[in-house]
């Protein structure tokens, strides 16, 4: 093949390849997005920080606890999500995620234990040094049960877990779990 020829396609495929470059073009590549970014992050917006008082590593004391009960409540995923690792104190430990979910203005949570149990929340209500979250499960017999959790602020170094159920549809509530949290210091 003549050398002149050989070098004119070369230079025009460079031009070419140079022009794909240069116009941003690539294949096999996900396009880049033009979502500008969201004003608030979740560690400035206040509706995620709603649980904050929370946070900490804490003693947890409950009827028929063990003496060694335990909980570590941290933030993760850029401050998008509260996880709670608790420790029942006598082989039984667990973890619950819980985040805010700005698209529906609702907390949302899962609980998840060493048992096999999951619970998911997907009805979470928050006010000032609250939270109150519902959802229904299957009971043993399979029929509807509805979990009512609320986490409360009692004061600084202070704060009470409750878990109720109940099988007639919400008429009656029985207490599963009653908790204080005392800050470990």
């Amino acid at each position: 093949m003549d050398r002149n020829l050989l070098v004119h396609r070369s230079t025009r495929l460079t031009g070419l390849l140079l022009l794909v470059v240069a116009s941003g073009i690539t294949f096999g590549a996900t396009p880049p997005t033009t979502d500008a970014p969201d004003e608030q992050t979740c560690a400035t917006n206040s509706e995620n920080r709603q649980l904050d008082f929370w946070l900490g590593d804490w003693r947890v004391v409950a009827p028929g606890s063990a003496p060694n009960a335990a909980s570590r409540v941290y933030l993760t995923l850029d401050k998008c999500m509260v996880v709670e690792s608790w420790d029942g104190g006598r082989g039984h430990i667990g973890e619950n995620m819980l985040a805010y979910s700005s698209d529906d203005h609702s907390w949302r949570g899962m609980f998840v234990d060493n048992r096999g149990r999951v619970h998911i929340f997907n009805d979470g209500k928050a006010m000032p040094g609250a939270v109150e979250f519902f959802a229904s499960s299957q009971g043993p017999g399979g029929g509807t049960v509805l979990n009512r959790v609320k986490i409360v602020r009692l004061d600084p170094d202070k704060v009470e877990q409750l878990w109720q159920k109940s099988s007639d549809n919400g008429i009656t509530w029985s207490t599963e779990f009653l908790g204080v949290y005392l800050r470990k210091h």
